[in-house]
Parts: structure tokens; C-alpha cells; sequence
């Protein structure tokens, strides 16, 4: 049996009095794909880190390709790729020399440096600034020599925190496309604030939150869930929730904001039930205002959004 490509067991990282990380445990799989979601300070550079042995944890466990992070951090640099948010490349070298030079540094073999410096040129679409200055380059294409450098040896494991800040519209779908088109060959842990991004490229979203995973699961999840029915009402709270409660198809309700006299119930819904007819009518029996009457499914952002107004 393999072992996953990233495996983190009961790991916490504290900075005195307080937790970056908080007891988190996950795997990853060769060849997924895995976006990681969070506010800012909610733990997933400082995960990164650890995971990158950048830094140690405080207690806790974490392998990639097998290897512990804490004690066998030579053979873990061997197997991964990293790029971390502010890329640290050398402005004065030219793109190829820079490559080069880190390839070196990463032991690639000379017999095989010139087609791993071609074949990460042309992946991250930088081969017209091969021979530029580093330091002449915008920002998206030092980001896309960084995703460069990560990819040049070859690695099964790929860390990306953040790699489309600061990037334009049409750098953010290029770095995208380069990143979707990463999955099956190599196993890609990748952070970002934008969460259409990564619903455009991952497979699976870990969210973490005050340091804890909240949610872990396959992004599918979300289009196979039964649909929510979204109920915009102007009557007596209570009556109004009893009410909807007996309605044939309806298993929960809850009650959201409210406006100026009117409140947004989210109806939990059986299987294959449409009970928009049944509400409508049931509104119109007891003289209560109606004015929306939505189906929707729960998508990433409003799971996101439950996760990010927790208080613990």
C-alpha cells in the first residue's frame, strides 16, 4: 500500500499563548489536486511552512512522499516543490540562468538540465522571456519563473501559496490553466483567497479556520447536494417558520437576515421535491408578503462564508 503524498497528523504549531495550528489532520492522495482556504491568520501559510520544513511544528506529525518533515527534511526537499507567496528570485540573473543555476542546486542531472529548462519554459509559458532580466519583468511573469523553479526537478509534490496575487485577469488564467494542467502527474496543495479560482482547478477544499480544518471534502459534494429553496417572507417569525416546517418536501428551515420586516428562510429539502407551489400558497392563505422564491444549491463560497463567521 502507497503512502499519501501528504499526510499531517495532529499537528499544532503555537506562537506563545497562541495556536497558528490547532490539531489538524488530513491526507492527500498522489495526482489530487487540493485547494486550501482560509481568512487571513487562519493557519495556511504557517501549514505550508511545516510542510515545506521551512519551520517546525510544535507537536504533531507531517509527511510528503513518505518522508517526516521534521527528521528526514533533505529527502522531503527532494520530492517537493515550493512557491511561496513573495517569490525570492535574483533579479540580475536572466530567466535561463537563473534556472539553470537552480537546477544545479537541485541536483538535476547535467545530461538532463537543458530539456528540464525547456520543458518548464514552454509549461509556465516564459520561453519568449528566456534571456530577459529578471528584474525587468512584470510580476505575473516572475510568479510563472518561481512555478518554474518549483517545477524543475521534477517533483511529486507541488506547494503553492498564493500564486495568482498581485496578477492580472488574463496572468491569473494563464497561471490557472499551467496549475489545472499539473493534476494526475503531480500532487498540488494550492492556497488562494479567490474561491472561483478554485473551484476552476481543484478536485477536493480543505478550509481552515482559527488554526482547525472546518471542511474537507470533494468539490462534486456540492453539485450532487439535494438544492436549498430560498423563502423572502413579511410575517410573524415564528408562524411563519411552523408554517413552512409542515410543508410536504421541507426537512429544515432556517431563518437568516432581515429587512425591513422581511426574512430569508433557507428550506432544507427532500429528494426530489419542488415545493415552491405549496409555499406559495400557504403565503397567500395566511396574507403573509411574499417576495422571493429561489432554488439554489449550496455552493463553495456560502460553505466558505459559514466557516469564516464562526467564532471557534
Amino acid at each position: 500500500m502507497t503512502s499519501p503524498a501528504i499526510e499531517v497528523r495532529t499537528l499544532s504549531k503555537s506562537y506563545g499563548p497562541i495556536n497558528a495550528v490547532d490539531d489538524i489532520t488530513f491526507k492527500i492522495e498522489a495526482g489530487e489536486l487540493v485547494g486550501f482556504l482560509g481568512l487571513n491568520g487562519a493557519g495556511k501559510t504557517t501549514t505550508m511552512r511545516i510542510l515545506t520544513t521551512f519551520m517546525p511544528a510544535s507537536n504533531g506529525y507531517a509527511f510528503v512522499a513518505g518522508f517526516d518533515v521534521m527528521y528526514q527534511s533533505m529527502e522531503v526537499r527532494q520530492k517537493l516543490g515550493y512557491l511561496p507567496e513573495s517569490v525570492p528570485i535574483y533579479p540580475e540573473m536572466r530567466v535561463e540562468e537563473y534556472l539553470l543555476t537552480r537546477a544545479k542546486l537541485k541536483g538535476i542531472d547535467r545530461t538532463k538540465r537543458a530539456s528540464r529548462i525547456d520543458y518548464v519554459l514552454d509549461r509556465c509559458r516564459i520561453v519568449e522571456v528566456r534571456r530577459r532580466l529578471i528584474g525587468s519583468l512584470s510580476k505575473g511573469y516572475r510568479q510563472r519563473v518561481g512555478l518554474a523553479d518549483a517545477l524543475i526537478a521534477d517533483p511529486l509534490v507541488l506547494i503553492l501559496d498564493e500564486p495568482l496575487s498581485g496578477l492580472d485577469p488574463i496572468q491569473q488564467e494563464e497561471t490557472l490553466a499551467t496549475i489545472r494542467g499539473l493534476a494526475g502527474q503531480h500532487t498540488v496543495l494550492f492556497s488562494s483567497h479567490q474561491l472561483t479560482d478554485v473551484e476552476k482547478v481543484c478536485d477536493r477544499v480543505i478550509i481552515i479556520h482559527r488554526g482547525r480544518i472546518k471542511f474537507d471534502d470533494k468539490l462534486s459534494q456540492f453539485t450532487n447536494k439535494q438544492p436549498l429553496l430560498m423563502v423572502e417572507v413579511r410575517g410573524p417569525l415564528g408562524e411563519v417558520q411552523k408554517a413552512l416546517k409542515q410543508l410536504d418536501g421541507v426537512t429544515d428551515v432556517r431563518d437568516g437576515a432581515a429587512d425591513d420586516g422581511w426574512t430569508t428562510f433557507e428550506l432544507q429539502l427532500g429528494h426530489d421535491k419542488d415545493p415552491r407551489e405549496l409555499v406559495a400558497r400557504k403565503m397567500a392563505e395566511k396574507g403573509w408578503g411574499l417576495r422571493r422564491l429561489e432554488m439554489r444549491r449550496e455552493r463553495l463560497e456560502d460553505t466558505f462564508l459559514k466557516v469564516a463567521y464562526q467564532r471557534a
